[in-house]
């Protein structure tokens, strides 16, 4: 079949829009040309009633309908994960992949394996992607999802998902069986401290044998809950925001990933933010489509039509937000602007609220684009700088993780774009006080970036004064830069563990963020203090 390359020449990439760029490859995509792929023939209704429901995202998807008796038995659910509702202590989201179209996909879940009762029907999104190149072969993905409201806070649940054919509570299946625990209830605290928990982050993981291992490592921390700070899986390994990304497009790599990471986000809450390898033009004006579809995230940012990525949740004494720097890139503008400032004013006033909730010690806030980093790649986004750093100081954010530059580096504090207060290797830092600490975790698993500087990390120190650097200013223009709050930098495969240790109102709560390489080798560590149930608005 002859389907030209679906990109634009340069000189018109450079200036579309995500949502333009949508309607270019739709546009160039004829409905002669999704006939001949195969794509045309299916409805929505005949894929609802293959699958158990009519809930689909982006283009109708091709297949087979509910005649075609697919047998469930020879189906098996993959790629389990899972996410926090907006309410983490009451409120879970499981989410699954099948191969094909099953029928009747449902979750069970119970406090015991052999107490499985509870069966909840499974919303389907369905996802078609045609053949966008000459080379290419369409592909259809069916996601499964699962809500679940009113559980027990602090508690273990078993859960089974499956499908008419495939039962996971039967001897058979039984092994398929996984758990997750809900958060601490934030009721009725009365004056006690909550317990000590850890959670894990990083960014730009995608599919490799070092992704895999930095998994392998993150479950053996047991975390109560993973961040993912973004550029996900790199189904689109250009990354550029470019409709010309399409030529190198490959969905099946979504398959990949959510096997590989199945083996701990199908028992650790995986809560991800979106990168600039993310936004996928195919799906939807916002590239956000296809993310939709294998998502369930919480839902309660300010404008989840535009910017699904952006969400909060509390956990124990932890208020965590994630943000879309997609929307206030200068480096990647493809969605610069796509709220409208919405966000940055929801921003705002939700780390105004964070910081007057007394029973809520630190705020952590992670996004892809980095605030500061002094890589040879992308450096720091001067879009992040101008619309948040401000409001980060405002109200001292205890800790920014942030992706985009395949490395970990830690800065010192930071107040005005100076060092505020140094903070070596085992450091403390105390935010209301002494500044913000930013951390880049984006050596997940894609191939590494370099530094100018050389590396200096626990155990092989080689710090510097001062590091010849760059940002990225409005227009794309990289403005050089001399700075001195570059403290940490390492270029091996590696993420972030944080201990949270709560504390009594009055004493003080900390959190000690540890930069740990693939094989384990801790390479950076350092402390956050804060007294308990203090403020930090200024």
């Amino acid at each position: 079949m002859d389907i030209p390359n679906m990109g634009v020449p340069a000189g018109l990439a450079d200036r579309l829009t995500m949502a333009e760029q949508h309607e270019y490859l739709r546009g160039r995509l004829s409905r002669r040309r999704l006939l001949r792929s195969g794509a045309a023939t299916a409805t929505l209704v005949a894929v609802g009633g293959a699958l158990g429901t009519g809930s689909a995202s982006a283009a109708p998807v091709p297949g087979r309908t509910a005649t075609d008796g697919v047998d469930g038995s020879a189906v098996a659910p993959i790629g389990r994960h899972l996410a926090f509702g907006a309410e983490p202590d009451t409120r879970f989201r499981v989410s699954w992949q099948v191969p094909a179209p099953v029928r009747k996909p449902f979750l069970r879940f119970g406090r015991h394996p052999w107490e499985l009762s509870h069966r909840i029907e499974a919303e389907v999104r369905a996802l078609h992607t045609p053949a966008l190149t000459a080379a290419g072969a369409p592909v259809d993905q069916y996601y499964l999802h699962v809500e679940l409201d009113h559980l027990l806070p602090d508690t273990t649940y078993y859960y089974g998902v499956g499908h008419q054919g495939f039962d996971p509570a039967s001897q058979q299946a039984i092994s398929t069986l996984s758990t997750f625990r809900t958060a601490p209830s934030r009721r009725g605290r009365g004056g006690r401290p909550y317990e000590p928990f850890t959670f894990t982050a990083f960014g730009d993981q995608g599919v490799s044998a070092h992704a895999a291992g930095n998994d392998h490592v993150i479950l053996a921390q047991n975390p109560r809950f993973h961040l993912h700070a973004g550029d996900i899986c790199y189904a689109d390994p250009a990354g550029s925001g470019r409709s010309s990304d399409s030529s190198v497009y490959s969905a099946a790599t979504w398959d990949a990933f959510l096997a590989q990471t199945e083996t701990v986000a199908s028992k650790v809450p995986w809560m991800v933010a979106y990168g600039n390898h993310d936004m996928e033009a195919w799906y939807s004006p916002n590239g956000y489509g296809g993310e939709d579809a294998r998502w369930f995230l919480p839902g309660n940012g300010p404008d989840p039509r535009h910017a699904p990525g952006v969400y909060s949740f509390t956990y124990g004494n932890v208020g965590v937000i994630s943000l879309d720097a997609n929307d206030v890139s200068y480096e990647i503008p493809a969605n610069l602007g796509i709220t409208a400032g919405r966000q940055t004013a929801w921003l705002d006033r939700k780390l105004r609220e964070l910081r007057h909730d007394e029973g809520i010690d630190f705020v952590v806030v992670f996004f892809h684009h980095c605030a500061f980093s002094t890589t040879h790649q992308h450096a720091s986004e001067g879009g992040v700088r101008e619309a948040w750093v401000p409001l980060f100081e405002k109200y001292r954010v205890d800790l920014v993780v942030n992706g985009h530059n395949h490395v970990y580096e830690r800065t010192d504090a930071i107040l005005g774009n100076k060092v505020s207060r140094a903070v070596p290797s085992g450091g403390t830092v105390e935010p209301e006080r002494d500044g913000v600490v930013y951390v880049t975790a984006g050596a997940a698993g894609r191939s590494l970036y370099g530094f100018d500087a050389p590396d200096t990390y626990e155990g092989h120190e080689n710090h510097q004064d001062t590091v010849a650097t760059y940002h990225f200013a409005q227009g794309g223009v990289k403005v050089p830069e001399t700075v001195g709050w570059s403290r940490v930098r390492y270029t091996g495969y590696s993420f972030i563990r944080v201990d949270v240790a709560p504390a009594h109102a009055g004493r003080t709560a900390t959190m000690k963020v540890t930069a740990l390489a693939e094989d384990g080798t801790q390479v950076d560590h350092y402390t956050i203090a804060r007294r308990a149930g203090g403020r930090g608005d200024r």
